[in-house]
């Protein structure tokens, strides 16, 4: 565990901050996540975009060390997630989709259950936590308790605790969900400065628009299959998509254009019928 309450070091002669090696998930004959080989850098903000039930949230959780694969490793700065599991829980944050909170605690005991876990001197806690819920304008409600809180307000004091032990790796399940505008563009803002002083960002997101802004390379999966990995021109030269948006290729390489075309067709349906 960090002893004080800087961000450790990956052990000498590790490059990678994520690294998956034929990672799978099975359930029954369902393969939800297909041998899956990523490997992400340090300091990289990475977006891992995929339609639902694509294998996003499951390959999560098996880098977090929340579910067992069948196959494959898993590493986290150099660590085994499973083999190792308290050296790769010790540099890295997770906040799901639904934060799942301690709702008796008011907001200021959560985050200092969550500084003491990670043993962060009480000087280092007090600045950090006091500049997150400035950022995140949670001041007020701070000691308020969490069952008290909206859905927004939870997710945003999630974010808070994951940040408030300055980890070397933050994984983000859609984020911005339930964020306002404002907390969403500062979320955006403080992720590309973690990732700008050295930490990893792995976030998914459906919001296409979010992705191609913030993210240095993204990989799409697709029925547990990584079907595309690169910087947003990487996957223009690979598809022969000059100029594209990052949705455009998503949806051609989703199936999704597919859909947009019925949409168009359906709708020159009925302007056709409306004359």
């Amino acid at each position: 565990m960090q002893q004080d309450g800087r961000a450790q070091v990956p052990r000498e002669g590790v490059s990678s901050a994520i690294r998956a090696v034929g990672l799978t998930k099975r359930y029954g004959d369902f393969t939800a996540v297909d041998r899956l080989d990523l490997v992400v850098q340090p300091g990289e903000l990475f977006g891992f975009l995929g339609p639902n039930g694509s294998g996003k949230t499951t390959t999560i959780k098996m880098l977090t060390g929340l579910l067992e694969p069948n196959e494959g490793t898993a590493e986290v700065a150099g660590f085994d997630v499973w083999r190792e599991p308290l050296a790769a829980k010790a540099r890295f944050a997770y906040v799901p989709d639904e934060p799942n909170l301690f709702p008796k605690l008011t907001g200021r005991e959560f985050l200092r259950f969550i500084g003491s876990v990670f043993r962060v001197p009480a000087d280092v806690f007090e600045r950090r936590s006091r500049d997150l819920l400035t950022l995140f304008d949670l001041t007020d409600s701070i000691d308020d308790r969490i069952e008290t809180y909206s859905h927004g307000m939870r997710q945003k004091l999630a974010i808070c605790a994951a940040l408030v032990h300055d980890p070397e790796v933050i994984f983000l399940d859609e984020p911005t969900v339930g964020l306002d505008p404002r907390s969403a563009r500062t979320l955006k803002t403080l992720l590309r400065r973690v990732c700008d002083s050295g930490a990893t960002v792995f976030l998914t997101t459906h919001i296409l628009e979010i992705a191609q802004q913030m993210c240095d390379r993204v990989g799409i999966i697709q029925q547990g299959k990584l079907i595309a990995l690169g910087t947003l021109e990487e996957l223009r030269e690979r598809g022969g998509h000059a100029g594209a948006s990052l949705e455009d290729i998503f949806l051609e390489l989703t199936g999704g254009a597919e859909s947009a075309e019925l949409i168009e067709a359906l709708a020159e349906g009925e302007r056709s019928g409306g004359r």
